[in-house]
């Protein structure tokens, strides 16, 4: 008898799956290319940004530092703005008085008086109201006068400068600060003094 042959496929193993094996291979080096990529790109990104806001802060600082010894140079001559003379009529008492006073501000430099300048109406304003709201009894010592000086340089600060925002949890609800102290100017208040070449009540 003849011997039947086999047919195709029986006995034999199948062949390996060479091409899944490499598909798979592929997949999971282009996931791991694509982790690492992302992650290295992620680092690069957060690393570039902490290093601009340090060189902003950097910035920043340095700015600051420059104005405050500008401000603090002892051998800048000084800056003086004069105002117009001021007549006003003062709050009624026994009889009626007027003030007429010429006041000079000095300031930190002469940018900054350039910018008093520029703020001269409401400068102007504001110190008019400021005045015509005193008594003669509180302006005839020269602790009251002093004391207007002073009231007078916060007022022309906050014009020029901004009111002062003072850091969380201090200072008045808003977030402002009170005016500097009576007798001493901010250390970066724009207008250190107002001095008067002339004041008279009458």
């Amino acid at each position: 008898m003849a011997e039947k042959k086999p047919e195709a496929g029986e006995g034999e193993a199948p062949p390996p799956r060479k091409k899944n094996t490499k598909l798979l291979l592929f997949i999971v080096i282009g996931i791991l290319v694509i982790v690492l990529g992302g992650g290295g790109a992620a680092y690069l990104l957060i690393k570039k940004k902490n290093s601009a806001s340090e060189d902003d802060t950097g910035d920043e600082t340095a700015v600051s530092e420059k104005q405050k010894a500008k401000k603090e140079h002892p051998d800048a001559p000084p800056v003086f703005v004069k105002l117009e003379p001021f007549t006003v009529k003062l709050q009624v008492e026994q009889q009626e008085a007027y003030l007429q006073a010429t006041p000079e501000l000095r300031v930190v430099d002469a940018p900054v008086g350039e910018r008093v300048k520029e703020y001269m109406p409401e400068i102007r304003h504001k110190v008019l109201l400021l005045m015509s709201g005193k008594k003669a009894s509180e302006l005839s010592t020269p602790q009251g006068v002093q004391t207007l000086a002073n009231e007078m340089r916060n007022e022309i600060n906050v014009i020029i400068d901004g009111p002062k925002i003072a850091p969380k949890g201090k200072g008045k609800v808003g977030g402002e600060v009170a005016a500097a102290p009576a007798d001493e100017a901010g250390p970066d208040d724009s207008v250190r003094a107002v001095l008067f070449t002339s004041f008279i009540i009458q």
